[in-house]
């Protein structure tokens, strides 16, 4: 099969033939049909996140189950299902404490010391998150993936495997907003608008759009913001506090700097929480002054959006087809393999929401 493989941090992915195992018991083989660009790969493509290399890159994605291991019950060839990195074994105390999106349970991947899913001629690949889904097909534990309806589109289910499952779910477990409060989110990408799309999803009386981009604001808009700030010509935070005479209930940060995780620490009213989404480079320190724990303000972390996918994902297809969440409009291109380098640039622009890779 033609998969993108990253051999050395800060260099272009190469697309080239790489081998896949066959499904052991609890296996599961897909043919991915559809992969979203995320800026988390490009994360690990800078080497902002360290990865063992060589790897095959690609997390959010939707596929058709080809193959199946012994002992799987829950799917059969010719389902429809969205892939999730946040695999869960269903028995740890994450798992059963409802919180399975921390379980990092070794079970979820192969024995290191017998066959890798993944080859290349002489050498091993390392498998991605799971996943690994820019490639023709994945090799996957069977809880690594839902099964879905077959009359949602593919290449949007895709989006809900990660961006979409991390800005609503952010919102909606993280936070817990509630009806009639106030959200501001920085940062209008992918999870941005999820996480905005969300909020009114949510009920939220306000939602604040904070971006650099006149073009993202007028999207996050149409997403659900009841109101946009341009952070390249104001002072972002003490506009907000001037719109929200005091600041926000909740706000969301969801680009992974220092600088915006302050600002969004901010822009919080007395008891109000921050939840930071974006992914933080490795060794960077954020800086809150003290004195603001006094006003009882927090600031917590999300992982793909405090998800119970097998739940979450259906419901948020049904979202979709009812016409709450949008995500027609959160695929700016629609690409091949061949191109993923020029999309993984045109993403690091900022100029665009997602590019899709479509698989024939």
């Amino acid at each position: 099969m033609k998969a993108a493989v990253l051999h050395e941090v800060g260099k272009p992915l190469e697309v080239e033939n790489v081998s896949i195992s066959k499904p052991q018991p609890r296996e599961v083989l897909l043919r991915t049909k559809a992969a979203g660009l995320c800026h988390s790969d490009l994360h690990f493509i800078e080497g902002s996140y360290p990865w063992p290399l060589p790897a095959v890159l690609g997390h959010e994605s939707a596929a058709v189950v080809e193959e199946v291991g012994s002992q799987v019950s829950y799917l059969k060839p010719g389902d429809h299902v969205i892939t999730c990195l946040s695999a869960f074994c269903g028995h740890c105390e994450d798992c059963l404490t409802g919180r399975m999106s921390l379980c990092l349970s070794p079970e979820l991947q192969r024995d290191p010391k017998g066959e890798p899913r993944l080859g290349a001629g002489p050498g091993d690949l390392n498998q991605f998150l799971n996943l690994s889904s820019f490639a023709e097909q994945m090799l996957v534990h069977e809880n690594a993936v839902v099964k879905i309806r077959e009359d949602m589109p593919l290449d949007r289910a895709a989006l809900i495997g990660c961006s979409v499952t991390t800005g609503t779910g952010a919102v909606i477990h993280t936070a817990g907003v509630k009806a009639g409060e106030t959200v501001a989110v920085i940062g209008c990408g992918g999870v941005g608008l999820a996480c905005i799309n969300g909020a009114a999803i949510a009920g939220a009386g306000r939602v604040i759009a904070v971006d650099t981009v006149d073009k993202k604001l007028e999207l996050a808009r149409f997403f659900g913001a009841t109101d946009t700030v341009n952070a390249s010509n104001t002072d972002a935070v003490a506009e907000v506090i001037e719109m929200t005479s005091g600041g926000v209930h909740y706000s969301f940060e969801a680009i992974g700097l220092k600088q915006t995780t302050e600002q969004a620490f901010g822009m919080l009213r007395r008891g109000g929480t921050c939840t930071v989404i974006g992914m933080i480079p490795v060794g960077t320190m954020v800086e809150v002054h003290g004195v603001e724990f006094l006003a009882e303000k927090k600031i917590q972390g999300s992982l793909m959006g405090s998800n119970r996918f097998r739940v979450d994902m259906p419901r948020l297809i049904d979202f979709y087809l009812n016409g709450k969440l949008h995500l027609d409009e959160l695929i700016s291109n629609r690409i091949g393999l061949d191109d993923i380098n020029s999309g993984m640039k045109s993403l690091k622009s900022g100029e665009i929401a997602r590019n899709v890779i479509i698989f024939d």
